[in-house]
């Protein structure tokens, strides 16, 4: 069968897209759109889970009430460098909610089914291959046919690799370890921790630790986040650091299950579409600063809809736009932001900068992080 669009991941962006595109569905407008999903829901996915305020934003866009998901509510945030610094505490009276991805992906996927959007489960994409008249999918199942198709497919996706084969693709380290709650880590309750001493060493990003849950039962969640910007230089093994740090807190590393994964970070520079071809979420490309996905991924998905539904309008499928409609939305403008902070603050990797910037320069950073990293959601109209 053919459809007008085809959206390859069933994770935050690809669902994302599927219920802004449900958003804007009229008698004039109302595309057939298939949804694969190489894994089946509830599948197992790394990501420490963190949902900052502008994702819950979206989703109540979206008339989605993310409450309805297991989660962990963290009250503060601190953002430190050796253990002191910046401490915040948001709206409704919590810094960031902790979901499980497993979870929260698929829930996103049931109100996306009960909007009529079908989703084809353990569909592996293999090849995409567009041409004048639509798009070519080729999977472990056959082949699809569409108009158009959003990649949505993560980090090493086949559909980036397909489109773009000579692009560059810088990508950001991340290592995560669940462990329980002790008496020791119970004194950290439901605060989250971002702790930057891992910078002066040239890992440009941090340490992470906060709560979560399993099943219901209380669970800590600890990381470490290279960006890699200071790949050129000597550095210690990740896994040592995250260590050391867990140590201190009373927990022994080798006595847990650690997992690694990519992310594949936003570049101003990087293709975003080809003619019948958008990318949304990490196949676009996720923050550089943080590592920070799902709430981006929302976003890609609220601008995507944007640019298919005005090309179906127009029925003009170059998608020649939709980077220009990226930057300029509220979620480019902070992809740039902290693509371009990234870049200043890591690479002065001195521990006296770190130490000025974390603890003595509270004001401007908070300023800096209100304006320009914070509170983008309310900019997507």
């Amino acid at each position: 069968m053919r459809y007008d669009i085809l959206i390859l991941g069933g994770g935050p962006s690809g669902l994302s897209t599927a219920l802004h595109l449900a958003q804007k569905f009229t008698r004039d407008f109302s595309p057939t759109i298939l949804i694969l999903e190489k894994e089946h829901y509830p599948r197992p996915k790394l990501c420490a889970g963190g949902l900052v305020f502008d994702a819950e934003v979206i989703l109540e866009r979206l008339g989605l009430d993310v409450s309805e998901i297991p989660h962990v509510d963290a009250e503060r945030a601190h953002f430190d460098f050796a253990g002191a610094g910046i401490n915040i505490r948001l709206k409704k009276n919590r810094a960031l909610r902790i979901i499980r991805r497993d979870e929260f992906d698929a829930w996103l996927a049931k109100h996306v089914e009960n909007r009529g959007i079908e989703i084809r489960q353990g569909v592996t994409v293999k090849s995409v291959t567009p041409d004048s008249d639509g798009v070519c999918v080729e999977t472990n199942a056959g082949e699809f046919h569409a108009k158009i198709i959003v990649g949505a497919d993560g980090s090493n996706g086949v559909t980036r690799k397909s489109i773009f084969p000579n692009a560059p693709v810088f990508t950001a380290r991340v290592l995560e370890v669940i462990t329980p709650v002790t008496q020791a880590s119970s004194l950290r309750h439901n605060h989250a921790y971002f702790d930057f001493f891992p910078v002066p060493r040239n890992i440009a990003g941090y340490v992470w630790d906060f709560p979560t849950q399993i099943n219901g039962q209380p669970m800590r969640c600890w990381g470490i986040y290279d960006s890699n910007l200071l790949a050129d230089e000597k550095r210690p093994a990740l896994k040592n650091l995250l260590a050391d740090e867990m140590s201190r807190r009373g927990f022994d590393l080798n006595e847990y299950e650690v997992k690694g994964f990519p992310i594949r970070f936003y570049h101003p520079n990087h293709p975003m579409s080809a003619p019948r071809v958008l990318l949304v979420g990490d196949a676009a490309g996720a923050d550089w600063l943080f590592g920070e996905g799902i709430s981006i991924a929302l976003g890609y998905g609220f601008v995507a809809a944007q640019e298919i539904e005005e090309a179906f309008r127009n029925n003009d499928f170059s998608f020649s736009q939709y980077k220009r409609r990226v930057a300029k939305s509220g979620v480019g403008q902070t992809l740039f932001a902290r693509w371009i902070i990234a870049n200043l603050i890591y690479p002065l990797k001195w521990a006296w900068f770190q130490f000025l910037l974390w603890r003595v320069f509270q004001p401007i950073v908070l300023a800096v992080a209100w304006i320009f990293i914070l509170n983008w959601s309310k900019k997507l109209k």
